[in-house]
């Protein structure tokens, strides 16, 4: 048994003795759990109890952006020993998979990733997982950093796919966390400048708190025009759909370069419709992203050499203790907030 952040059903939290028994096998470690992020999905697992097909049928532990100690070590283990500093990818694949053969692990079916039901997260003082899916962190490297690499991998991961030039503009729609991630990643693969758009000034006054990286509010800017006058007339080069509301997609259609890139990373709850002529018209380049693969290390790269500081959007810090009360914080949505985290130890 040990205790855990449990959702029992939708709107039920405890924080409880559940029984989470793992054996460890030869390629796994045992982790002693420091700091684990709030993430949306936790949160709308929280509200709603599901997410599409992904359904709270019983209690399920919540949690998979974490970072942590290892504590224990496998027979096979050999790029980790105990007392490492490390994060977790939350996702394992079966390896034997023609996802995981191809190398695009993230849309393997068979994926067993932390707090998605039935898979229990990782908001609990222990866990056991692959060695593979587990990576080392600098000394200088917090653990509050090292939990944040989950969501900022999701930026790498569109970065990665919009093939960004050196020099190029990129514009994001939607200044939440994922957002802001990604125009940071957008900046570290080489952008120039990233616009990034919100209905929320608060929001945008964070983004905006790092270099090279210019607000656009919605209700005052016309972000084609905008965008259009600061190119010459052009347009933005890579455009980073984050928002998933049909106003969003529209406008990153509108905003985006003839023969330039939409990256669609936000998640619309309903289908919405897409002018697919507009983007004939210009002759665009479309790609998606879900999660991500191959990127947690590039990521901590990343973060060990000071390109990209992730500590600015960490916006409040509970105790495990205080579980609950951090995702009723998260559930407020406060306009300030970025990333809400829980210390474990």
């Amino acid at each position: 048994m040990a205790k855990a952040l449990v959702l029992e059903e939708a709107r039920k939290l405890a924080l409880r003795d559940i029984d989470l028994s793992e054996d460890m096998g030869p390629g796994d470690v045992r982790i002693t759990v420091d700091t684990v992020g709030v993430c949306g999905s936790d949160v709308h697992y929280y509200t709603h109890g599901k997410i599409g097909p992904f359904v709270v049928n019983e209690p399920m532990v919540l949690g998979h952006e974490a970072a942590g100690v290892v504590a224990e070590i496998g027979a096979d283990v050999r790029h980790l020993k105990v007392g490492d500093r490390v994060c977790m990818e939350p996702g394992i694949p079966n390896a034997a998979s023609k996802a995981a053969k191809l190398g695009v692990y993230n849309v393997d079916p068979d994926v067993r990733f932390w707090a998605t039901p039935p898979v229990h997260g990782c908001l609990t003082p222990s866990v056991v997982h692959p060695a593979a899916f587990t990576y080392a962190i600098p000394d200088h490297v917090s653990f509050a950093e090292g939990a944040m690499v989950e969501p900022f991998a999701i930026g790498m991961q569109a970065a990665a796919r919009a093939g960004i030039r050196p020099g190029d503009v990129a514009f994001v729609t939607g200044a939440g966390p994922i957002g802001i991630m990604v125009a940071l990643a957008a900046l570290a693969g080489g952008c120039a400048k990233v616009f990034i758009a919100d209905l929320v000034e608060a929001k945008l006054a964070i983004a905006a708190g790092y270099d090279n990286i210019e607000p656009v509010l919605i209700s005052r800017d016309d972000p084609a025009a905008l965008v259009r006058e600061a190119t010459e007339g052009w347009g933005a080069d890579v455009v980073f759909e984050c928002a998933g509301a049909a106003a969003s997609i529209q406008t990153a259609l509108e905003v985006v370069a003839p023969a330039g890139c939409v990256v669609w990373v936000g998640m619309p709850v309903d289908p919405v419709p897409v002018d697919i002529v507009l983007a004939q018209s210009k002759e665009i380049r479309m790609e998606t992203v879900f999660r991500y693969a191959n990127m947690y290390d590039r990521a901590i790269a990343l973060l060990a050499s000071g390109k990209v500081d992730l500590k600015p959007l960490i916006s409040e810090t509970f105790a495990f203790e205080d579980s609950i009360e951090a995702f009723d914080r998260a559930v407020e949505a406060r306009p300030t907030d970025v990333k809400i985290q829980i210390k474990l130890t």
